[in-house]
């Protein structure tokens, strides 16, 4: 092993590799180390467009930023994003290149490991280290034969492999001691430690069960993290954010939780405004219980239109939006508040037209060429309550395959990189607003303006606190982040398996 590779990966989905990864690299930025994120395959909704315009994963985005880097598609040459329970969009090196099937893909992925291993041994030169990350488990014993992230990844960069096991479910023990012995010998030799995540409790009621893993795999345990409530972005949609509230105070906020819902890391900063509850809805009552509805962006949004219909939460919206009260689309969720949506092309759906909600008067047609771009603009309205934001800089990226035609009823009131054609409108009410952009809210600004018109309407006190912004959201949570996984894991321990250093089991042992 070279010293210039770090591999963590897990006994299943959702244990916590991307925020240990993202933690990881924080840490070392803290110590001087340049460090990147790597993943070779990524599937997840939740995506990013590059300076360049090329398409990533938000959770090797997010790491790129806890190492104080600029994301590049080279920290995620392959993702795919879920367009139906069986087909995927297939995205390499930034650009689609088809959607397939989970049998079709199987077949095609081998084929790109000769391209991954080139860009990953590329990304290597440029850093000190570089933290990769794995995907669900190694031990997924009938998806190995075209294993292209797991253990071929670690072999092809020859890194050391720290695994990772979730104990909050239970079963740990079991799932470290059978992901481990699953795996070949020469797989099982290149894991050099263990991390167990997500740990309630006292960790000397713990340590008896840590000495007896070491024993029985000969792999020293790195560290016990606890349960952290510290707010990272989520890889996809399998999260708890869904099921809980954040933030409280009289304005409530209700985002549509859409069976495709994407990048709705756009929403994280919403809760932390003063006097703001942010709750995700699937139910017609809890849009009913709203003051400001948002739909957001989401990679199939006609069949998730339908859903709406189909649940009556597309009603609700609209009486929502009749009575006054504050409706915000993004991305898709932008696209379902027009007159129309058309997808003759088959681009996103089966369905090849369906009509929009009605309540901004344009009409959107699909087409196989997909937007992704960073972009950057200001608020310019020519009427309406608006007009008080003019000059108020926004700037995010786009990432769409619609085009918007827009009739005389929208208002404009966000151009983005010195366009003619408006990317933000909204009604003439001024209640009801859309656009692709996402980091919207990003400045903190514009949503604290939506929250204050919310506020006025109620008789509430405005908000005039100082803004936090995304930007500084994130950093605050990579510190709080690295501070707590500093203090529970064996740093000098993970430097010495980096560096090809063997570490001894025994630090869990009582006489």
């Amino acid at each position: 092993m070279r010293g210039k590779s770090l591999m963590f990966q897990g006994t299943a989905s959702s244990v916590g590799k991307s925020t240990l990864c993202a933690a990881v690299l924080r840490i070392m930025k803290q110590d001087g180390l340049r460090a990147a994120p790597f993943k070779s395959q990524n599937m997840a909704l939740n995506s990013f467009a590059t300076k360049e315009g090329l398409e990533m994963g938000r959770a090797q985005v997010t790491q790129a930023e806890a190492a104080g880097l600029e994301p590049s598609v080279r920290m995620n040459p392959v993702l795919l994003k879920p367009t139906s329970d069986r087909r995927s969009q297939i995205i390499v090196n930034g650009k689609p290149i088809g959607t397939m099937s989970a049998m079709e893909y199987d077949t095609f992925k081998p084929r790109l490991r000769e391209m991954i291993k080139a860009i990953y041994d590329d990304l290597e030169k440029d850093f000190d280290v570089v933290v990769i990350e794995g995907a669900g488990s190694p031990a997924e014993i009938n998806l190995k034969k075209g294993d292209i992230v797991n253990m071929s990844m670690a072999k092809s960069a020859d890194a050391p492999v720290i695994l990772i096991g979730d104990i909050n479910p239970g079963g740990v023990f079991a799932s470290l001691y059978g992901t481990v012995k699953l795996l070949d010998e020469e797989e099982q030799a290149r894991i050099k430690g263990i991390i167990i995540n997500k740990f309630r409790g006292d960790v000397k009621i713990l340590e008896p069960g840590l000495d007896m893993i070491e024993k029985l795999l000969n792999i020293p345990v790195l560290g016990v993290i606890p349960w952290m409530d510290i707010d990272m972005e989520d890889e996809d949609s399998v999260t708890e954010r869904f099921e809980r509230r954040s933030g409280r105070g009289q304005v409530n906020v209700a985002i549509v939780r859409l069976p495709h819902i994407s990048n709705f890391t756009d929403f994280n900063l919403l809760g932390g405004e003063q006097g703001v509850a942010v709750s995700y809805a699937t139910r017609a009552a809890e849009i009913r219980e709203a003051d400001i509805v948002i739909l957001p962006g989401t990679k199939n949004t006609i069949e998730d239109l339908n859903w709406l219909k189909q649940r009556g939460l597309a009603d609700e919206i609209v009486r929502h939006a009749r009575r006054g009260g504050l409706v915000i689309g993004v991305c898709g969720g932008y696209q379902m508040l027009g007159q129309a949506l058309r997808d003759p092309a088959h681009t996103e759906s089966r369905i090849p037209e369906m009509a929009g909600l009605g309540l901004l008067d344009f009409t959107v047609t699909f087409r196989p060429e997909k937007t992704t771009v960073q972009a950057s603009g200001q608020i310019d309205a020519a009427e309406g309550w608006l007009k008080e934001l003019n000059g108020l800089m926004l700037d995010g990226y786009e990432i769409h395959s619609g085009v918007n035609e827009f009739g005389p009823e929208c208002v404009p009131f966000l151009r983005l990189n010195g366009r003619e054609t408006p990317d933000g409108v909204a009604n003439r009410r001024g209640n009801v607003l859309g656009s692709y952009l996402h980091g919207l809210f990003d400045t903190g600004a514009f949503w604290r303006a939506l929250v204050n018109r919310v506020r006025a309407e109620k008789g509430l006190d405005q908000n005039d606190g100082e803004l936090l912004t995304m930007a500084e959201f994130r950093d605050r949570e990579f510190d709080r982040l690295a501070a707590l996984v500093r203090q529970n894991l064996d740093m000098d321990a993970v430097y010495r398996i980096i560096r090809g250093e063997d570490v001894p089991c025994g630090r869990w042992a009582h006489d």
